[in-house]
């Protein structure tokens, strides 16, 4: 299907995903629908892919996830909460992530910077504050509503990253982002490894009412153990394991990491980095330390049912965009599968 084509075909969903008591039209299914999954592998990505895509509603998201070939997602929360009618953000929250991932990276901040931040970081909580007030009176059915929009296109959503299941997080928004997860069709949702076992025992605790996981993602910080507290504390709890980042930490055993835990791993991310060796450097696909065809061909040849999720964060070439890079890395794992 041509990219105009779809755009009027998404067009017309979005239309009818705003109509909650009317069912989306059969003649729509099964219209040129997205399918990445290969050799029973499920091949999706992380919606953060897109995000130097220009417009970020979840309706135009949707239009890269399709145009990428990708059948099934990892949503970020922001999109699917703007449809559902939360208020705007009123910062510049990717300079704020950009600012805090060197942080985390052991990259310091100047001291023009780190004022930047800090200024970011308040405005943030502002608008934290109002939207833990929206979020206490959500109605469940918008995210049900983008959920269908997504099916019509052919995408489907198995896990869901929403900013609110941290340790400042009332149980109240704990409760509420794993409704919305369940409500758009996810079984697990995912958020970064919040250091805290007490964090950790009470969302696992949380999950078990709702009969979702939680997957802990890690950065650089992961090693082979990085998940047994999260694991041990509650069967809710499970690994979101970035094996990219995994590799530029240091760590060796990806493909024994992945054999021993495949029952706990909800999702994991896929990304090319190099080895400290190699300055930890993210790049395109086949050029780094990371054995992501081997870990596909892991996963096909044992039937592992988790999915595997894109996420895009080399550099962008000139002249391309996040489209065609994912587009990019779903061909490199048709290639590894073939």
């Amino acid at each position: 299907m041509s990219s105009l084509t779809r755009r009027h075909f998404l067009r017309q969903s979005a239309t009818l995903a705003t109509l909650p008591l009317l069912p989306i039209p059969a003649l729509c299914t099964g219209y040129g629908k997205p399918d990445s999954r290969i050799k029973g592998v499920q091949i999706g990505t992380i919606t953060y892919s897109y995000r130097s895509m220009p417009d970020q509603s979840a309706e135009a998201i949707l239009g890269y996830v399709v145009d990428s070939g990708i059948s099934a997602v990892e949503l970020m929360g922001e999109p699917a909460e703007n449809f559902a009618g939360a208020p705007e953000v009123s910062f510049d929250r990717g300079r704020m992530n950009q600012l805090r991932r060197r942080n985390r990276e052991d990259e310091p901040l100047t001291e023009e910077e780190q004022a930047e931040y800090d200024t970011l970081s308040q405005q943030a909580e502002d608008y934290n504050r109002s939207l833990a007030a929206w979020r206490a009176t959500a109605d469940m059915k918008k995210f049900t509503q983008l959920r269908k929009l997504y099916a019509t296109a052919g995408v489907s959503i198995y896990a869901f990253k929403p900013s609110t299941f941290g340790q400042s997080s009332s149980e109240a928004e704990i409760d509420y982002g794993m409704r919305a997860a369940r409500a758009l069709g996810a079984d697990h949702v995912t958020l970064e490894h919040p250091a805290d076992d007490a964090q950790t025992a009470k969302l696992g605790r949380i999950a078990a009412r709702h009969d979702i996981r939680v997957a802990y993602h890690g950065h650089t910080q992961q090693t082979p153990t990085f998940w047994d507290t999260a694991l041990a504390q509650s069967p809710h709890n499970a690994m979101n394991l970035d094996i990219g980042h995994y590799i530029a930490a240091g760590n060796t055993d990806a493909l024994e990491l992945v054999r021993a835990h495949h029952h706990d791993i909800a999702s994991m991310h896929l990304k090319d980095r190099r080895t400290p060796a190699g300055n930890q450097e993210n790049m395109p696909w086949g050029e780094g330390d990371t054995p992501v065809a081997e870990i596909l061909q892991l996963m096909a040849r044992e039937k592992y049912t988790f999915p595997a999720t894109i996420e895009l964060e080399y550099t962008i070439p000139k002249g391309s965009d996040a489209v065609q890079e994912v587009a990019k890395c779903l061909a490199y794992c048709r290639q590894s599968l073939a």
